[in-house]
């Protein structure tokens, strides 16, 4: 009965976005059924989840057509919770942006009659790319949340984000032109755009036909994933965006495009030798990503490359291969778009506190709020895998499972992830020392080579602006850190869970009897 209701996930918050734009400038309105669209779509997502862990994958062909004649909708372990996890990271964002009006008392940043339709579109577009069982449902998935994040992104209308959006928009054009042309070709090489088909028709062609099909649907989603060297694009585009869209975008976009090099890799094209060039282009992910990092000033542009670098961990995971390699894997994407998104709320919260997010000229935030500092030192910590915490049980996850069938490759693998790993924790801690230990009265004058050699974001104006932050906010953020706190004390099970989701992966048969039956 409980896979019946998949389609909501992807229906309530269309709904949602159609009645919230009918509402205008009825901004309390629009901001309850917002909250009430996403607070079902996160009880239904838990719902599926344990259903789907019980009872095995939800599949619903739309409209009572018998897939591949239908659209299809597929709902396994992976994509319950990827669901879950998005659910709650778009509402806690969503708490965030209507503390941010309350805050703010003015529209001009997130302009609400526009902020909440587009907001549930971009949601709607995310949940029906992880229960898409068909790849043009899939494209189409895509294109809802770009569209959305192309108005998002652009928010305010001021130079830096229309610049920003040009960019964002030719590249994630480029992209879906990309992603369509494979779609035709693999129809035409297949007679079918249904997943769970084309994993069993793909095997009959030549390899080297399988190749060209496989690189025209990596090269696509590897720009949505920002993998190098697709990922220029990223840190000139996300740090303009207001807080929550930033967030928004860190967290969950990115992640979309890994969800689908995952059933790129072990579902369509699983005879495909894709182990070597994805360790390659993990590692120089990986490496790119952090130097990156390392040259910023900026704490928002700072943590867009740490972003891309740790795409470089997921591309690793999926390189090495596995059960023991994917169910670590799915732990650290679920981790990552948690500590990703929470961080960028913590860093919008210190640039209220401190008046700018560049480290050249902040400091004493911690005097001026222990709370922002609390929470962003935990989750500077949590990124920076120090142990207890989430992401350092990923990482040593991740390096266990590609020890346990180790070439020289996935040495250089583990030693660069290490490696990583450091260059993320003095990065942040360089922040936390200029940013929220240094006192305030010491900026003015204060200067050093380090300082001096790093970049400013091309947007900064050099100006230092405080603003009020509303007990909403501070809320949303304590909530999100709380979940990321929860991704390490309840790792075992999460982790037991993932095990289970990766048993299934391995095998595309597990899919393919899932759509079609056992007897197919």
């Amino acid at each position: 009965m409980i896979e019946s209701l998949l389609p909501l996930v992807v229906v309530i918050p269309l709904l949602g976005a159609a009645v919230t734009l009918s509402l205008g400038r009825r901004s309390r309105l629009q901001v309850v059924v917002s909250t009430a669209s996403l607070v079902l779509v996160t009880l239904l997502s838990f719902a599926l989840l344990f259903d789907i862990d019980q009872n095995g994958t939800a599949v619903v062909g739309i409209g009572g057509w018998e897939p591949p004649w239908g659209i299809v909708l597929v709902a396994d372990r992976l994509s319950a919770i990827m669901l879950v996890i998005s659910a709650l990271m778009l509402l806690g964002v969503l708490i965030f942006s209507i503390g941010q009006g309350i805050a703010d008392n003015s529209d001009e940043e997130t302009p609400v009659s526009i902020f909440h339709p587009t907001y549930l579109v971009l949601a709607a577009g995310v949940f029906d790319s992880f229960i898409a069982g068909d790849l043009f449902n899939l494209y189409v998935g895509f294109e809802m949340l770009l569209a959305a994040s192309y108005v998002l992104l652009t928010l305010g209308g001021t130079g830096s984000r229309i610049r920003a959006g040009v960019t964002y928009i030719v590249v994630s054009l480029t992209s879906s032109i990309i992603f369509l042309a494979a779609i035709a070709l693999i129809y035409g090489a297949t007679g079918t755009v249904t997943i769970a088909l084309i994993s069993e028709r793909i095997r009959d062609l030549p390899m080297d036909i399988q190749m060209i099909l496989c690189v025209a649907l990596l090269v696509a989603f590897c720009i949505k994933a920002a993998v190098f060297p697709l990922s220029f694009w990223l840190p000139d585009s996300y740090p303009t965006a207001p807080a929550p869209v930033t967030a928004v975008f860190a967290g969950l976009l990115t992640k979309v495009g890994v969800y689908a090099i995952i059933r790129t890799d072990n579902v369509l094209f699983v005879d495909v030798p894709l182990r070597v060039p994805l360790m390659v282009v993990a590692f120089f992910t990986l490496i790119v990503g952090i130097l990156g990092a390392l040259a910023q000033a900026d704490i928002k542009r700072l943590l867009s490359f740490t972003l891309v670098s740790h795409i470089g961990y997921m591309i690793f995971g999926i390189a090495v291969g596995g059960e023991l390699a994917l169910a670590s894997t799915v732990y650290y994407i679920v981790h990552h778009i948690a500590i990703q998104t929470t961080l960028f709320l913590a860093a919008g919260l210190v640039e209220r506190v401190g008046g700018t997010t560049s480290i050249s000229r902040l400091g004493g935030v911690l005097k001026a709020s222990p709370m922002v500092a609390v929470l962003f030192f935990i989750g500077a910590m949590n990124l920076g895998g120090i142990p207890p915490f989430s992401g350092f049980l990923g990482k040593v996850a991740l390096f266990q499972a590609g020890l346990a069938d180790a070439d020289w490759l996935t040495y250089v693998l583990v030693a660069a992830g290490a490696a990583t790993s450091l260059l993320t924790l003095y990065a942040l801690v360089r922040v936390w020392n200029m940013g929220f230990w240094r006192n305030r009265g010491e900026v003015r004058g204060y200067s050093s080579p380090l300082l001096a050699s790093l970049h400013e974001s091309p947007d900064d104006s050099g100006s230092v602006m405080t603003k009020s932050i509303s007990k909403l906010m501070l809320g949303a953020t304590t909530g999100m850190v709380a979940i990321t706190v929860a991704l390490t004390v309840l790792a075992g099970p999460i982790l037991d869970y993932t095990a289970r989701a990766a048993h299934t992966l391995i095998n595309p048969d597990n899919y393919v009897s899932a759509v079609f039956g056992e007897d197919r």
